[in-house]
């Protein structure tokens, strides 16, 4: 089983909670397993967006909330990734770059959720990819990142492109 990290992000800050619903009424009719999630939700002028693990959707194969704290440090919080980080950090960075996360995710990630939106980070497999998008049809949700080969993401995109 490869797992499926993907980052969608939403053009308001409650976006991220209407795709929830989806994910887990394609859980339950087994469309799509979802590993682990979390939600990024930043309303307009806070200085940082509420960032929260979806318990309720992990799976065996969950991540946990040391691998959520990391990202979503990295991602929001830290300013400069390279500067000071000591040894443990460094290991786990290490590993984060191999599920995908590397300093272009990470400025991806950046550069689109802001202030005013939200993101959805999900770790699937077994994706019935048609259905999945039937299901999200409507939502403008828009893929940021995915560490799937060019082919599959490709794909991916073709899918979900109206």
């Amino acid at each position: 089983m490869s797992a499926t990290l993907t980052v969608w992000k939403f053009p308001t800050p409650s976006g991220a909670d209407t795709a929830i619903t989806t994910l887990e009424n394609l859980q339950k009719q087994e469309l799509i397993t979802v590993h682990d999630a979390a939600i990024v939700s930043w309303m307009d002028g806070a200085k940082k967006p509420k960032t929260r693990q979806l318990h309720n959707l992990a799976g065996v194969g969950a991540l946990g909330g040391a691998f959520w704290g990391l990202l979503f440090g990295l991602l929001f919080f830290v300013p400069l990734l390279g500067a000071a980080i000591g040894a443990g950090i460094g290991a786990l960075t290490g590993s984060l770059t191999d599920v995908g996360i590397d300093d272009d995710f990470i400025k991806g990630v950046r550069d689109k959720v802001t202030p005013g939106t939200s993101a959805l980070f999900v770790l699937t497999s077994d994706a019935t990819v048609d259905r999945v998008h039937e299901a999200f049809a409507g939502q403008s949700g828009e893929l940021v990142s995915t560490n799937l080969s060019h082919e599959e993401e490709r794909q991916l995109r073709e899918v979900f492109a109206e």
